[in-house]
């Protein structure tokens, strides 16, 4: 029953955006509501349930999306971003524009989480976009892929790190593995699939980054490339301090209980790094503006994303409601049991679980901890097979990327892409990264 009510939620929530054109954060509302009474949540916990769902999407996504937003829009219209995009676009030229987005967003994407590093590399996306013409998708693509990437595949982001944990894999060897096996997987399922995408379906330009109107557009020396870099660099800098740190706690190699390791990861959270990175944005770029226009530029920057921020938490609601229904510990045990050798079911009860419940770092927590005695109890087993299980698990956990996935709608609603053209590309390069990943993943675990 908790199967066919999954099946039916997610069927009447496609037809009401796409056939009935309800807006998103509407649909999500309401089939939230009616999933939550249809799997028997208690009466008096549905709110509380779906208030829970929404509030704890928020409470990750807002700050970051605003605080980006921000810096983003100091970048774009100081000339920041458009320093930035002629550099790289000079370094590698023209024809691989997109590559050259994509090779920076794996590097920022390694330390800072999959929508933080979005929200900052959009708006030289868009410029780079603006300034060579054609698809939006060949270039948001595969940038957008790489963040996708390192964000499943890559310690120290949580998921992996958390799989590594459980499983008893070497983080250090894990990581050295996922960078060789991240690579690859990016270049085939976001690159050349990107690349593909922007020859059979054109994208233009979203009309909130078109119909920005400059403020006080006079000549004005733009910020130097230097100046832009540090601006970029300083978040992934201040983020590693907490990613590291956590990773080397782990690990055991710092007492992750002192004070100074606390204080540095305080100051390597995403909303405090993205903070202090704003405060320095604004002090380095007054000789563009006047505080009064930074000011004018920063509140013009939170009116296009309040549609973002809300349907991305009603996203996390209808994934909350998933998850406190049952749903996806019902798949997982369906599946624990089949006699499929370790890596693949890995990788297949990861993929129910991200199809359950949308939040591709709590399939793999799950996925690890209900295989974690099946592990321990296998004789045989080396570290480098550890390691490619708990790929296994990121792979699955990243494919089939779908409308109770909160970044699916940050994509959407950033790109503005409609929800049936979602399916069609952003759904398709999930399903594709995840793909690539299991296949090496799985080859590597035969030959090594």
């Amino acid at each position: 029953m908790l199967i066919f009510i999954l099946i039916a939620s997610i069927a009447i929530l496609l037809l009401l955006i796409i056939k009935f054109h309800v807006h998103a954060f509407v649909a999500l509302t309401i089939v939230s509501l009616l999933t939550a009474i249809a799997t028997g949540i208690p009466v008096d916990k549905i709110l509380p349930t779906l208030l829970s769902g929404f509030g704890n999407t928020l409470a990750s996504v807002a700050l970051l999306v605003g605080l980006g937003a921000m810096i983003g829009r100091l970048l774009e219209i100081t000339g920041g971003a458009k320093v930035l995009a002629d550099t790289l676009i000079n370094k590698f030229g023209e024809k691989r524009a997109p590559f050259a987005l994509g090779i920076a967003s794996l590097l920022f994407g390694f330390p800072i989480f999959f929508d933080a590093g979005l929200v900052v590399m959009l708006p030289i996306i868009f410029s780079v976009a603006k300034q060579f013409g054609g698809s939006l998708f060949k270039y948001a693509f595969p940038a957008a892929g790489a963040f996708a990437v390192t964000h499943a595949f890559l310690p120290p982001h949580p998921g992996p790190v958390a799989s590594g944990e459980l499983l008893g894999a070497n983080i250090g060897l894990l990581t050295i593995i996922a960078v060789i096996i991240a690579i690859p997987t990016w270049y085939f399922a976001a690159y050349l699939y990107g690349t593909y995408l922007g020859k059979k379906f054109h994208l233009d330009l979203p009309k909130s980054f078109l119909n920005v109107t400059p403020i006080n557009e006079t000549t004005l020396t733009p910020p130097s490339f230097k100046k832009v870099l540090f601006i970029l660099l300083l978040p992934l800098c201040l983020i590693m301090f907490d990613t590291v740190l956590y990773t080397l706690t782990v690990a055991k190699v710092v007492d992750g209980s002192s004070l100074l390791v606390q204080s540095l990861r305080l100051l390597g959270k995403t909303p405090i790094a993205l903070l202090i990175t704003l405060l320095v944005s604004i002090a380095l770029l007054k000789e563009q503006r006047s505080y009064e226009q930074i000011e004018k530029i920063c509140d013009n920057a939170l009116g296009p994303i309040c549609a973002i921020v809300l349907v991305t938490g009603a996203g996390g609601m209808f994934g909350g409601v998933l998850r406190a229904s049952g749903i996806g510990d019902q798949l997982a045990s369906m599946l624990s049991d089949t006699g499929m050798p370790i890596i693949v079911a890995a990788f297949v009860i990861s993929t129910a679980l991200r199809v359950a419940q949308g939040s591709a770092t709590v399939a793999i927590t799950t996925t690890s901890a209900l295989i974690a005695p099946t592990v321990a109890a296998t004789t045989g087993l080396s570290q480098f097979d550890l390691c490619f299980i708990v790929i296994s698990i990121a792979s699955g956990a990243t494919v089939l990327a779908h409308v109770n996935d909160s970044g699916f709608w940050l994509v959407s609603r950033f790109l503005e892409i409609d929800t049936k053209t979602m399916f069609k590309t952003w759904t398709v390069q999930e399903t594709l990264i995840g793909l690539v990943g299991f296949v090496i993943a799985l080859i590597g675990s035969i030959i090594l």
